[in-house]
C-alpha cells in the first residue's frame, strides 16, 4: 500500500451513531486490485456484520460480487480483531469493546462493463456495490468516501458531492446512494455544460471517432426534451460517465448519473450514432422511470437477493419506446429514421419464437434466471421484456391517442406516475400501473393486459397502426425455410440457434452442431442463403452434420419462405383522420415519408 493508503481516515462528522468513512486505492493499477479501507466509529455492538451486496439495481441477475473481494483483514489499534464468515456475502467481527476500528480488504476488477469494477494502468471505474459493505441496521447512515489516486494527475469524477477542503472526498447520504453512484478515476476527457440552468458533465475514457461539439449539443437536446415531457430536472447536477471500448454496448441508470459503454468507432456512421444517442436517451430516461417511478417490489432494495417483479416490461420497455421516439423530437434524426428504427424493433421481436411461450410480465419476473443467462434455446423459450414491454408501449401509445384524437397519450401516463409515484418515491404494485394507464386511456383495459402483458396472443399490429395512416409490411425471403443461424468459429459452421418447429428441428438438427454438407457438397454459413435457393418449398435436402464428434447425414424436406424483415410504411392514401393522427403523433406530415 501507499503512504496515503495506510493512513487513518479522518472522520470528525459533527453527529451521534456511528461514523462510516471509505477510503479507495488502487496503487498499483496494473494488478487490477481496489485497496479498500474501511474505519467505522461509535458502532454499538460487539458483533460487527458486514454483507457485500449480491447484485447492482437496475441490472437483474445475481452476480456474487463476493467472489472478487481477498485479503481480508480487521483490527483496532494495530491489533487483529477475530473475525469469520458466515455466508457467501457476509463476514462477521467481535468488535468486542473498542470504540474504533478498522476493516481493509481488495477487490479484483478486471471486468469492463457498467456494472461491475474495472482497474489498469489507464483509469479506474467502480459502482459502489460491487465494492463496498452494507453494515445492517446503519443503510441510512452518511458514508465518506476517499480516493486515493496513484498518480497525482489523475482526477475523480462522482455524482456524489464532494466534502471541502477534503481532498478526494465525498459525501454519500445514504449506502443506497453510495451503491446508485459509479466513480470514474483516471486521466479521461471531462466536459462540462449547461442544461436548463443546471451544471452537466461527460466524462470519457477511451479514444474514439466521436465529434465533442456534436456530441454534447444532442446530449443538450436530449436532456431538454425529456425534462420538458415531467416538467423539469428533478437533480442538481448530472454526470455522464462514457467507456469507449472495442467491441461494447450497454448503460446502467443511476439518480443523478449514468454509465455508458460503445464501440469507439462508432461514432461516425449515421445508423451507429443514431444508437449511441438511443443509449443515452434510454439511461437518461431512466432518472425518472426506474430510479423514482419504480415498482413497489424495488421501493426497498434487498441485496442479499433477487428483488421480484412483474412490471419490468413498463421499467425497461417503456423507456425503451421513448429512446426511439426521443431523439425524433428532439430532432436528431428525422421520421424516416425513426420508422425504419421502429420497423427493426418489430422485427427483432417478430423473429424471435419465444413471442408465443413467455408473457411480458413472466418474463419481467424471470429475468434473474433468464434474460441475462441465455443459451441455445432461449430464442424458443423466452423474450425480452425490453422488447416486448416496448412493443405494448407503442400499442397503449397508439390506442390512447387514437382514442382521443392525440389530446391524450403515453406522455401523460408517464407524467401522472411521477406526480403520483415518482416524486414522493412511493413504489407502485402492478394493480395501480393498469389503473394509471387506464385513466388516462378513458377505457377498461383488462383484456388488453390478459392478452399482450399477462399473455401471448399476437401483436394486431395492423389494427393499431391503421389510424395513424400506417401499415406493417413483411418482406419475405427467397429461399425455402430451413430455420438455423450460424456463426463461423475457427473455421468451422457452428449452427447456434435452431427455431422450435422449423424443419431442421423436427428432423432433430441441435444448436452446437457443426454443419458440413448440403446434398453430399460442402456448405459455408456465408453462402447457405444461396444454396438454399436452389431449391423449392416440399424439396427434400441431406444435411451432413457433425453432432457431438459423430457424423450425421438428416433428410429433411424444406418449408415456404419465412418473413425476413418487417417495416412500417404508410397507406397508400391516408384520409384526413390518419394524416392528422400521424401529424400529432410523430409531428411531420404523413407525406414527408410517402
Amino acid at each position: 500500500m501507499t503512504e496515503a493508503t495506510a493512513t487513518r481516515p479522518n472522520i470528525y462528522v459533527q453527529e451521534t451513531g456511528p461514523r462510516i468513512h471509505y477510503l479507495v486505492a488502487m496503487s498499483q493499477p496494473e494488478t487490477h486490485l481496489f485497496e479498500v479501507t474501511l474505519h467505522l466509529v461509535d458502532y454499538p455492538s460487539p458483533i460487527l456484520d458486514l454483507k457485500l451486496p449480491v447484485w447492482t439495481p437496475g441490472s437483474y441477475l445475481v452476480r456474487e460480487y463476493a467472489k472478487n473481494l481477498q485479503d481480508f483483514v480487521a483490527f483496532a489499534e494495530d491489533k487483529p480483531l477475530p473475525w469469520r464468515k458466515i455466508s457467501k456475502n457476509h463476514w462477521q467481527i467481535d468488535k468486542i469493546d473498542v470504540s474504533e476500528l478498522t476493516v481493509r480488504y481488495r477487490i479484483f476488477a478486471n471486468e469492463l462493463s457498467v456494472r461491475t469494477n474495472h482497474l489498469d494502468p489507464s483509469h479506474g471505474y467502480f459502482n459502489g456495490a460491487a465494492l463496498f459493505f452494507r453494515i445492517p441496521g446503519c443503510e441510512n447512515r452518511p458514508i465518506r468516501i476517499t480516493i486515493v489516486p496513484p498518480r497525482r494527475e489523475w482526477q475523480v469524477t462522482t455524482a456524489l458531492p464532494p466534502i471541502a477542503e477534503e481532498t478526494n472526498t465525498f459525501l454519500a447520504g445514504d449506502f443506497d446512494t453510495l451503491v446508485d453512484t459509479p466513480f470514474e478515476i483516471g486521466l479521461h476527457q471531462l466536459y462540462k455544460f449547461e442544461v436548463l440552468g443546471k451544471p452537466h458533465e461527460l466524462a470519457i475514457w477511451g479514444q474514439g471517432n466521436f465529434q465533442t461539439q456534436r456530441l454534447i449539443a444532442d446530449i443538450q437536446k436530449i436532456v431538454q426534451v425529456e425534462a420538458k415531457m415531467f416538467g423539469g430536472l428533478p437533480y442538481e447536477r448530472y454526470v455522464f460517465l462514457l467507456h469507449l471500448f472495442s467491441q461494447a454496448f450497454g448503460g446502467l441508470e443511476h439518480k443523478n448519473s449514468c454509465s455508458l459503454i460503445y464501440h469507439r468507432f462508432g461514432f461516425r456512421a449515421q445508423d451507429k450514432y443514431d444508437r449511441f444517442i438511443q443509449l443515452v436517451a434510454h439511461e437518461f430516461f431512466h432518472l425518472w422511470n426506474v430510479k423514482r417511478i419504480r415498482p413497489k417490489a424495488l421501493e426497498v432494495f434487498d441485496y442479499d437477493q433477487e428483488n421480484y417483479t412483474p412490471s419490468l416490461w413498463f421499467c425497461e420497455g417503456t423507456t425503451s419506446y421513448y429512446d426511439l421516439l426521443i431523439p425524433l423530437r428532439a430532432e436528431i434524426y428525422d421520421v424516416k429514421s425513426y420508422l425504419n428504427n421502429l420497423g427493426k424493433e418489430i422485427t427483432r421481436y417478430e423473429m424471435t419464437p419465444g413471442r408465443k411461450v413467455q408473457p411480458a410480465s413472466e418474463s419481467s419476473f424471470d429475468a434473474w434466471i433468464k434474460l441475462y443467462r441465455p443459451d441455445a434455446n432461449s430464442g424458443n423459450s423466452q423474450i425480452s421484456y425490453y422488447l416486448k414491454g416496448e412493443m405494448v408501449s407503442l400499442l397503449l401509445d397508439l390506442l390512447i391517442r387514437s382514442t382521443h384524437d392525440n389530446q391524450r397519450s403515453l406522455d401523460d401516463v408517464m407524467l401522472k406516475m411521477w406526480q403520483q409515484f415518482g416524486q414522493a418515491e412511493i413504489g407502485y404494485t402492478p394493480e395501480q400501473l393498469q389503473e394509471v394507464i387506464e385513466s388516462v386511456a378513458g377505457i377498461n383495459l383488462t383484456d388488453f393486459f390478459k392478452r399482450y402483458i399477462d399473455g401471448i396472443d399476437d401483436l394486431p399490429w395492423n389494427q393499431y397502426l391503421k389510424p395513424f395512416g400506417l401499415q406493417l409490411v413483411a418482406d419475405q425471403q427467397e429461399e425455402p425455410y430451413l430455420g438455423v443461424r450460424i456463426n463461423t468459429e475457427n473455421g468451422r459452421e457452428i449452427i447456434k440457434f435452431v427455431e422450435t418447429g422449423s424443419p431442421a428441428q423436427i428432423k432433430g438438427i441441435d444448436a452446437g452442431d457443426e454443419l458440413l454438407a448440403i446434398d453430399g457438397i460442402k456448405v459455408m454459413g456465408n453462402s447457405l442463403s444461396d444454396r438454399l435457393k436452389d431449391y423449392q418449398p416440399n424439396d427434400t435436402i441431406e444435411v451432413t452434420v457433425f453432432h457431438q464428434d459423430e457424423l450425421r447425414t438428416y433428410s429433411i424436406t424444406l418449408a415456404s419462405p419465412h418473413p425476413t424483415r418487417y417495416q412500417v410504411k404508410p397507406l397508400e392514401h391516408p384520409d384526413s383522420t390518419q394524416q392528422q393522427n400521424f401529424a400529432g403523433w410523430l409531428g411531420v406530415a404523413i407525406a414527408t415519408v410517402s
